[in-house]
């Protein structure tokens, strides 16, 4: 074309979680067999049931005519009133409606937060990253995303030293971005943790973006510290939603909570670049925000929640007694959300296959194995894929030099859990000494 029209940011933007859903289609339709899918965190798709008190609820928001019009920009006030109440009364941090603003999804918002900051700005985030934050960041750049270490060895907790020393001699970071509880890991990051965070953010002059979705789905016995509790002074951004914790991610409904911005103004004009952006879209979808406040103050909305983290506990220690057993991989049990992260601690070799009992399927993973590029874990996962139908996420995908793999504990059938994870575990033993290598 006469003009270059491609983003200079276009090669960063990758999402495996579903780019692998392409190749698992393609298996299933050969193979003639269903894929059990474990790539995606959709609580639905895997057999949840919202509760009858909920639907009753959206059903008789249905019957008022507001919910079909638009909402305000920033969001239904009502709602902001509602979440802005509930921050206030832990008396930490104090903010206004108007310090809310709704999106379409989370994915939204992160688009426009990275989107609208200056190109030689850049957010440091973890790693494992979470792809929607790490090729948001990369695209806006132009460059790859700049991350600090979860350490596998402290159960995922971030490398303070290298996060300090990555700031202070790199002066293109202008905020750090956490996940807690985080994003593939399952971790929560104590409250020493984050305060060094933050201190590292006032030192620098740097603002936080906290991805707090799944802020209320721990199962460890402490409970995820909300950053608002221990901001202080230092600006920054929550990003919060009911996709996971209702769970409606059909839904796309989400918000970003904005703390200390009047502090400091160019912080302030980057808040308002955002919103400008998004009063361009006229407003986000208006059902959902209407219906959150009577749902999240109905009296069985905290056992709900309470009853979901006894599950994914029990799920956390199902697959520990799983994974505990296999050799070659460590794994560090989740403490909070609906995710599990497997490392493969023996170096994988390209020569490890799996035996794949369709011919058709092997010749089509074949081709896809000719991909040079390929890390050692996807060809794992595409093994996987082939020989025994089981979708899950290449570690390396999420930004790390990790090789291993990301799955969920959504299933609801404990025997179907039980079968497939233990198909997994096998598969890497298999997989392993189809090298001959032996521990």
């Amino acid at each position: 074309m006469r003009t270059n029209i491609v983003h200079i940011g276009a090669t960063e933007l990758s999402y495996e979680i579903r780019g692998i859903v392409n190749i698992a289609e393609k298996i299933q339709k050969i193979s003639k067999s269903p894929i059990i899918w474990e790539n995606i965190g959709d609580p639905i798709q895997k057999g949840t049931k919202i509760p009858p008190w909920m639907k009753k609820i959206i059903q008789e928001a249905l019957q008022n005519d507001i919910v079909y019009a638009y909402s305000p920009t920033k969001g239904l006030k009502k709602t902001r009133e509602f979440i802005a109440e509930k921050i206030n009364q832990e008396g930490y941090i104090q903010i206004d409606p108007d310090d809310i603003i709704f999106f379409n999804g989370l994915g939204d918002a992160v688009s426009k937060i990275y989107g609208f900051l200056r190109r030689e700005a850049r957010v440091i985030g973890p790693s494992p990253a979470y792809p929607t934050h790490s090729s948001a960041e990369a695209a806006h750049s132009g460059y790859p995303p700049i991350t600090y270490r979860l350490d596998e060895d402290r159960n995922w907790m971030p490398d303070i030293e290298e996060l300090y020393n990555k700031v202070k001699y790199n002066e293109s970071i202008a905020g750090i971005m956490i996940i807690n509880p985080d994003n593939p890991t399952g971790a929560v990051f104590p409250k020493e943790i984050l305060l060094e965070i933050v201190e590292i953010a006032k030192k620098f002059n740097l603002f936080i973006i906290a991805d707090e979705i799944y802020i209320n789905m721990t199962y460890n016995g402490e409970g995820a510290v909300p950053i608002s509790r221990i901001i202080d002074k230092v600006t920054a951004i929550s990003l919060k939603g009911i996709s996971k914790e209702f769970p409606w991610p059909g839904a796309r409904c989400g918000w970003i909570e904005i703390y200390n911005h009047h502090r400091k103004p160019m912080f302030e004009k980057y808040i308002n670049s955002i919103l400008n952006a998004k009063m361009l879209e006229v407003s986000s979808t208006t059902l959902p925000q209407y219906v959150i406040p009577e749902i999240m103050s109905h009296p069985e909305y905290p056992k709900w929640i309470q009853e979901r983290n006894e599950f994914y506990k029990k799920r956390s220690e199902m697959l520990y007694e799983i994974f505990s057993k296999v050799p070659y991989i460590t794994f560090n049990p989740p403490k909070a959300a609906f995710y599990a992260t497997i490392v493969f601690q023996e170096p994988l070799r390209r020569e490890m296959k799996l035996e794949i009992p369709n011919k058709e399927v092997e010749l089509y993973l074949q081709q896809i194995l000719e991909n040079p590029n390929l890390s050692n874990d996807q060809r794992f996962v595409y093994y996987l894929l082939a020989a025994k139908n089981i979708c899950v996420v290449p570690l390396s995908t999420f930004v790390t030099p990790l090789q291993g793999f990301r799955c969920t504990l959504l299933e609801q059938d404990d025997e179907k859990f039980i079968k497939t994870y233990e198909t997994i575990a096998q598969a890497i033993v298999e997989y392993y000494e189809s090298a001959k290598i032996y521990v």
